[in-house]
């Protein structure tokens, strides 16, 4: 029996797809709801750095792009060490309806994990990211 690999969350957002786009694609949304601060190459193969105040600094590579419908990076979830190229693919899948937006948020890659690293890097995540798409909400109702 394998471990998990997949997490998914779905939000009904009540805002358009275009700023919905904007918040998951830019460096201001990046970097208010996601991180503390971001810089944003938005094209496949580019590169999202982000940081936090309170830890690290995170490269993303970009992996699709498909305006405003599909957002696609890797990343190195927690718990890999720095010199392991292991990454997981997140994908933000935007759906226009009504005047709303539902969100869908996947991430794969965790069964490819050395023990040690899912056993910190899937908790983490699953864990992490209720939290930060709760932080996209309070960014766009701010909006």
């Amino acid at each position: 029996m394998g471990f998990p690999d997949r997490i998914e969350r779905t939000l009904e957002l009540a805002h358009p797809p275009a700023k919905v786009w904007a918040a998951i694609t830019t460096a201001e949304g990046l970097g208010t709801w996601f991180g503390n601060k971001a810089t944003v190459d938005l094209s496949p193969g580019g590169a999202v750095e982000m940081s936090w105040n309170d830890g690290p600094t995170k490269t993303l590579r970009v992996e699709r792009v498909e305006e405003p419908a599909v957002f696609g990076f890797t990343w190195q979830p927690d718990g890999v060490l720095d010199d392991d190229p292991r990454r997981t693919y997140v994908e933000f899948t935007l759906e226009a309806v009504g005047a709303g937006t539902r969100l869908t948020v996947v991430e794969t890659g965790f069964a490819q994990l050395a023990d040690e690293a899912y056993a910190i890097g899937f908790p983490s995540h699953t864990e992490g990211w209720p939290r930060e798409l709760a932080e996209l909400v309070e960014y766009l109702d701010a909006a």
